[in-house]
């Protein structure tokens, strides 16, 4: 009988549950987001947690009590540098589970478990979309200063700059290059006149 007993045995014997949780939670931390079933996810969350607000404070003694449940040096190191101090306002709910659907060869529901404070998109931080234009046969719309941002503008000020720069370039060049043809020019007829 399983009274009061609610952990999901998830089929696995109490070494191979606690290795794949050991294993699966270093993944989570190292990769803030991984892809998993739903019952697997639903207990990695009970599995996790703890170690996550164990780590908001950093000491030896700390360090080696997520040792002893991660047993992955890198996965402990990303921990209380990385994701410790983003959470450290947090009181508690530091993953999210998102539903997927089923999987194809044998139904099971998946999911992802993602770091809540790694999530660039639900954060709203990400970077910004730019503003791709169409293009069109009907001919383009030129933008007016005012639609133009400032690093557009500073962009067209660096551009003019450096095309007042290289134009005397270019008009030494093709003055050279007139000088040249005249000389050239010059000589056939002073040679002419020699003979």
């Amino acid at each position: 009988m399983r009274h009061n007993n609610k952990n999901n045995n998830l089929g696995r014997k109490s070494a191979h549950r606690k290795a794949m949780f050991s294993n699966m939670a270093a993944s989570l931390i190292l990769h803030k987001r991984i892809k998993t079933t739903t019952a697997k996810a639903k207990a990695l969350r009970v599995f996790i947690e703890p170690i996550l607000t164990k780590s908001k404070e950093d000491s030896t003694h700390t360090r080696r009590e997520a040792f002893t449940y991660l047993q992955d040096k890198d996965a402990v190191t990303i921990l209380f540098r990385e994701v410790s101090p983003k959470i450290t306002d947090r009181p508690g709910g530091y993953t999210r589970i998102l539903k997927t659907g089923t999987r194809f060869g044998d139904a099971a529901e998946m999911c992802y478990i993602e770091l809540v404070d790694f999530n660039e998109v639900m954060l709203g931080t990400g970077a910004a979309e730019t503003k791709t234009t169409r293009r069109s046969r009907r001919g383009t719309k030129k933008k007016t200063e005012e639609d133009a941002s400032p690093k557009t503008a500073k962009a067209a000020a660096g551009k003019e700059a450096k095309v007042k720069k290289s134009a005397p370039k270019a008009e030494t060049k093709a003055e050279t290059k007139a000088q040249d043809i005249e000389k050239k020019a010059e000589e056939p007829s002073s040679a002419e006149d020699n003979a």
